[in-house]
């Protein structure tokens, strides 16, 4: 059964005591199936606590005010590692436990170098990986490497379960395909091989800020010389359009090229930034992002290949 605070009002208790956020009711699900029925009777009237780093800080500002606060701290089959052919992160593992696991650094090195990015230490050790795919900040890190990698969000629905890839999880500033009466369960990410090489670069006003503009870069290549030629291209941003994007155009410059071709990372560093026209705000331009991101693809372009296939 749901666990909950007192006094009740209607099916979901109100919590009596003065907060930050607006009034809401409290329910801590043990199972998917209880979530999902709590969802489905509450709609949109309903929000997800995750790890709560996103979404606590709008509740205290009262930028959401959900009527429900749905907490799957409870349910224990949303958290953890796995790996069968392909790696598998439940949405309630906690961001630290994937910076840290073993199994992680050896398949998918490019997700620890992302996450030291992420706020700072005690942040990760709250934030959840799936909280920040769900969350959807346009700028944030796990949703950009999530992109990069082509990877397959797992979503629960009453329904049954489905699956979304990255192209298609993320519709506009934080909003995802994740419907009102579903939830996610996770994410399948295709483990890197030999034939890979990778790179995360972001700039940010400060450390632990959210960046400005990030990039993740994954290339498949046919051999591990400086000569070798480009089969797939994979590149990401975020900061420059309202979901983390696939620079698809500027793939397309790399596959096929030698990547010892500096004119050819060039041009894919300029095809990539003119693709975006981003906003500007008080935290930089748009002419400025442009510039970054110009700036971000070719050096970690450079960088992939220079470090050449994954360790």
């Amino acid at each position: 059964m749901a666990r909950s605070c007192c006094p009740k009002s209607g099916s979901f208790p109100v919590l009596e005591v003065r907060l930050k956020p607006a009034p809401f009711a409290y329910a801590k699900p043990e199972s998917v199936d209880e979530a999902l029925a709590i969802l489905a009777e509450h709609g949109d009237e309903a929000k997800v606590l995750g790890g709560g780093q996103s979404l606590l800080p709008l509740l205290n500002m009262r930028l959401a005010r959900p009527s429900v606060l749905v907490d799957l701290g409870g349910i224990a089959e949303l958290a953890g590692i796995t790996s069968n052919g392909s790696i598998s992160i439940g949405a309630m593992t906690r961001q630290v436990e994937v910076e840290q696991s073993a199994e992680i650094a050896s398949a998918l090195p490019i997700l620890p170098a992302a996450l030291s990015h992420v706020g700072h230490a005690a942040i990760r050790t709250r934030g959840t990986f799936g909280g920040s795919i769900a969350h959807a900040d346009p700028a944030a890190e796990l949703p950009t490497v999530f992109s990069a990698l082509e990877g397959e969000a797992v979503i629960a629905g009453q329904s049954g379960t489905r699956t979304v890839g990255a192209d298609d999880f993320f519709t506009t500033y934080f909003t995802t395909s994740v419907g009102d009466d579903e939830l996610l369960k996770g994410v399948r990410l295709r483990r890197l091989t030999p034939a890979d090489r990778w790179a995360f670069l972001e700039v940010a006003r400060r450390h632990g800020d959210f960046a400005l503009v990030g990039v993740a870069v994954v290339l498949t290549t046919d051999g591990d010389g400086p000569d070798a030629v480009c089969s797939k291209a994979r590149i990401a941003l975020s900061g420059v359009a309202d979901v983390p994007v696939r620079a698809k155009a500027a793939e397309a410059v790399l596959e096929g090229a030698r990547l010892s071709e500096q004119d050819v990372i060039a041009e894919a560093a300029a095809v990539a930034a003119s693709a975006f026209n981003p906003e500007g705000d008080v935290h930089a331009s748009a002419e400025y992002r442009k510039e970054v991101a110009q700036t971000l693809v070719r050096r970690a372009v450079a960088q992939a290949i220079e470090t050449g296939a994954r360790s």
